[in-house]
């Protein structure tokens, strides 16, 4: 039987479809029948978890464990969370379930090396509580890259705005900000920029390509789906 994907969303929800139709739109098949089967757990009631993390909000864990458990129980055999915040509880989370959960930085590790990124300073954008909780910055300091992150008041001007326009549905709006931003960390030396927020490469789709490597989160979880269904 093929193996079949469970995905945990809602973190945003548009973020979830948007790795759903990455996950299709990448995987080589030339039928229904070749892609890979995959159940969205969507729930939109999981606690924020940048709140939970940096002002003492409520613990997402409860929640993101019963989406965890009910894609164990509709036979599921790995996981993957389109929300790279969720993965500072990756370890509890992991802790709860035999099933493997594909790692968001992991995953974007490889698709910095499938995009020929050198070690060397790279940019990292994300929620506050990403960037906080160090995952980008611990995760791919081992394959060499040194990660530079956006200034406080630059979050709060240009990222933590533009991520709250994804997630209000005013994607087209959220465009200008990320690629100003993504700009200036290129013009302070970065030689790519990672997407390390599920809601920032809708922002960066909705406008023009930007004239450097970037290292989209939602299409290396993706892909990660993909060697994981299709080893070979």
């Amino acid at each position: 039987m093929a193996k079949v994907l469970g995905v945990l969303g809602g973190m945003g929800p548009l973020a979830s479809a948007h790795f759903m139709l990455r996950l299709t739109l990448l995987t080589p098949a030339e039928r229904d029948q070749d892609h890979i089967p995959a159940i969205l757990w969507s729930d939109p009631r999981v606690p924020d978890r940048t709140t939970a993390r940096l002002a003492g909000g409520e613990d997402p864990l409860p929640v993101l464990l019963r989406g965890i458990a009910g894609l164990e129980a509709a036979g599921c055999g790995a996981i993957a969370i389109p929300c790279n915040t969720a993965h500072g509880w990756h370890a509890a989370m992991q802790a709860a379930t035999p099933l493997p959960i594909l790692h968001i930085v992991t995953a974007t590790g490889d698709e910095l090396n499938r995009l020929g990124v050198p070690p060397g300073r790279i940019g990292v954008m994300g929620t506050s509580a990403t960037l906080a909780m160090r995952l980008y910055q611990q995760g791919l300091e081992q394959g060499g890259w040194d990660c530079l992150v956006p200034e406080p008041a630059e979050m709060a001007e240009l990222v933590t705005p533009a991520i709250a326009l994804v997630k209000a549905n005013r994607v087209t709006e959220a465009y200008a900000p990320l690629a100003a931003m993504a700009e200036r960390l290129v013009a302070r030396g970065a030689g790519a920029v990672v997407l390390g927020c599920t809601e920032i490469p809708l922002g960066i789709a909705a406008g023009p390509a930007l004239p450097f490597p970037v290292a989209d989160s939602i299409d290396a979880l993706a892909r990660a789906a993909i060697a994981w269904a299709r080893p070979r």
